[in-house]
């Protein structure tokens, strides 16, 4: 393989990975992502951290050159929503989590907010998680299979105006012929081969998942556990890039 077309491929699977910040505070999260920002082009900043740490976190990722992922998975009556959109719009993230749970009022006016703002936000609709399995959501009462959940959430969300899905490696080639070619479909569960599920149910290695349509694969434990984590992170990335390919 030239060169070039090396450099091609690493680019678009950097572009399309993200690692998960998923420790306990600031000093020990930038350690992590000092380490990793060179390998991704995402850095995800979740609730765990935010709620410790709250926009310094996301100042940091920013600073390390990467785009952040600000995973809220906000649940909230539409107004409060909305303004909350406002602000991550102002910290600069390029992906805010809402849940599509709360219905089409809530994520409409997500979208319309995000559009206001005009910062290149994207509303990213959180369908079922994937610590869920059909057994847990027939305990709260949804009849349907996760795959038949997912599926009817993904259409509304689309129709609500969200600019992309999370849906587990399970769910993306579905996911993807429902809603087309133009949302941006996020994976977390994506395990190498080898890789201990933890408490994730519906998995998939990144191979998988980029072949079922995934625009961007979230991988946290399995790099930041790792003996070696950047290469852990190298080994994601050429999984992609031997299917972009």
């Amino acid at each position: 393989m030239s060169s070039s077309k090396a450099s091609s491929l690493s680019s678009k699977a950097h572009g399309r990975l993200a690692f998960a910040l998923d420790y306990p505070d600031l000093a020990a999260a930038e350690i992590g992502a000092t380490l990793i920002a060179p390998e991704v082009g995402v850095l995800k900043v979740g609730l765990e951290l935010f709620v410790k740490e709250g926009p310094r976190a996301v100042a940091m990722a920013k600073g390390l050159g990467c785009e952040v992922f600000l995973d809220l998975k906000l649940h909230d009556i539409e107004q409060t929503v909305a303004r909350a959109v406002a602000t991550a719009s102002s910290l600069g993230v390029r992906y805010l989590t809402i849940h599509t749970a709360g219905g089409p009022g809530m994520m409409s006016a997500a979208a319309e907010r995000a559009l206001k703002e005009n910062s290149g936000l994207c509303i990213l609709g959180v369908t079922v998680l994937t610590s869920l399995t059909d057994h847990d959501l027939h305990a709260v009462g949804v009849v349907e299979t996760a795959s038949e959940h997912v599926l009817r959430l993904a259409r509304l969300a689309r129709a609500c105006g969200l600019g992309g899905l999370v849906c587990s490696p399970l769910e993306v080639a579905a996911g993807r012929a429902a809603v087309g070619s133009e949302m941006v479909l996020v994976t977390p569960g994506v395990r190498p081969h080898g890789a201990d599920a933890g408490d994730q149910k519906r998995v998939g290695t990144p191979a998988q998942a980029i072949l079922a349509g995934s625009s961007l694969l979230v991988v946290g434990r399995p790099i930041r556990d790792a003996a070696d984590p950047c290469a852990a992170a190298r080994a994601v990335r050429a999984e992609m890039e031997a299917v972009l390919g």
